[in-house]
């Protein structure tokens, strides 16, 4: 029989005890994300700072979703298995896990070091709720939606990219990331804003990512996944020199 702190830990937050948005906590971490685009703990700040319900409405969407009951009872770390090196090999040429695997070792990145970031930053890491397990979720599945959308870690690529994730979350924070690199863009001639107006429209018009089932959606040929989620090409982002990109956005 569950007690009544149990049953608390899975209800809804009331109205008035739901995280509050620090506008001005997010503006000192933006001004430093701006000047340092590899300062992770910046993006996280502004994220705790602006998300205000999107975490929890996000998870009750997860519920309504095919199949989201399932992940939800499950509750998978993501992260372990994505730290798990003899899965990551031993998944398809040609996959979304191939395209991943290849990228994170190509940039030296590890689903890890994005945990102890969080842990870091202050955020409850490690909190056994479902709601921070879902914040987790879109955490830990960051990197994936790198190689989905095909924008690459230069600066627009992230622009681009915390733009599209606006869209699949609609938490404060992406947004506010991508206006101020907007807002920032370089008069260089090149469709900087319009590349990063794409990537929300990107975002917009692909299906719910947070509702896939990620071991699944790892084996899959990449291609076919961008297809069957409707993610259509970046065309602005592409046509955009590579040695352009990276100088996209300063402070």
């Amino acid at each position: 029989m569950s007690t009544t702190a149990d049953a608390a830990d899975f209800r809804p937050a009331p109205k008035a005890a739901r995280p509050k948005l620090e506008w001005g906590a997010a503006w000192r971490a933006l001004q430093r994300l701006l000047k340092d685009k590899e300062d992770t703990h910046a993006v996280f700040e502004i994220m705790r700072a602006l998300t205000g319900d999107s975490i929890a409405k996000g998870y009750q969407r997860l519920l309504d979703t095919p199949g989201g009951g399932r992940i939800a009872y499950e509750r998978q770390e993501f992260a372990a298995k994505l730290m798990d090196d003899a899965w990551l090999d031993s998944l398809p040429a040609g996959s979304v896990g191939a395209a991943y695997r290849t990228f994170i070792r190509a940039e030296h990145l590890s689903a890890d070091g994005l945990v102890e970031i969080s842990r870091d930053s202050g955020e409850h890491a490690d909190e056994p709720h479902p709601y921070a397990w879902f914040g987790r979720r879109t955490r830990d599945v960051h990197d994936i939606w790198h190689i989905l959308s095909g924008y690459h870690r230069d600066a627009l690529g992230e622009a681009c990219l915390v733009a599209f994730s606006y869209a699949q979350t609609r938490s404060l924070g992406w947004a506010f990331i991508a206006f101020g690199a907007a807002s920032t863009a370089r008069n260089s001639g090149y469709p900087m804003v319009k590349a990063i107006w794409q990537g929300y429209q990107r975002g917009k018009a692909a299906a719910w990512l947070l509702g896939q089932d990620y071991e699944r959606l790892m084996s899959e040929p990449l291609e076919a996944a961008r297809g069957r989620l409707g993610i259509t090409p970046a065309t602005i982002y592409d046509s955009i020199p590579a040695d352009v990109r990276d100088g996209a956005v300063a402070a």
